[in-house]
């Protein structure tokens, strides 16, 4: 097995809304998909990279208790971060050293209300 994660989904309320909060604080668009039952907003992934999306459905709840994400920050976290609460989301812990060897962390409250955690190795 070459990764632990090979997708996840963050779940929302309004899937306009947390589509544009995430097209925001990633400077792209995340077009709407139907899959027959549920909706989704897929987020940026290189080729054969690991994928995930917000989605909007009956089994979908948002929450700031369960399992956190760790969403890719890019080379310097603080450049997503900094766009959080513009976007309409709230910045829980700004960015944080976890180690030298790991990187840094930050964690964040979307507009759905889900803790969200982002990381960089510097």
């Amino acid at each position: 097995m070459k990764h632990a994660i090979s997708w996840f989904e963050i779940p929302s309320n309004d899937l306009e809304r947390a589509a544009a909060f995430y097209g925001a604080i990633y400077n792209t668009a995340l077009p709407i998909e139907d899959m027959g039952g549920f909706k989704m907003a897929q987020l940026p992934s290189a080729d054969g990279g690991i994928g995930g999306a917000i989605c909007h459905g009956e089994w979908y709840k948002p929450t700031a208790d369960g399992a956190i994400v760790y969403l890719n920050g890019g080379d310097d976290l603080n450049e997503v971060l900094s766009k959080v609460e513009n976007a309409g989301g709230q910045v829980l812990m700004p960015k944080k050293l976890i180690t030298e060897e790991i990187g840094y962390m930050a964690l964040f409250s979307d507009t759905e209300g889900n803790r969200v955690a982002l990381y960089s190795p510097k």
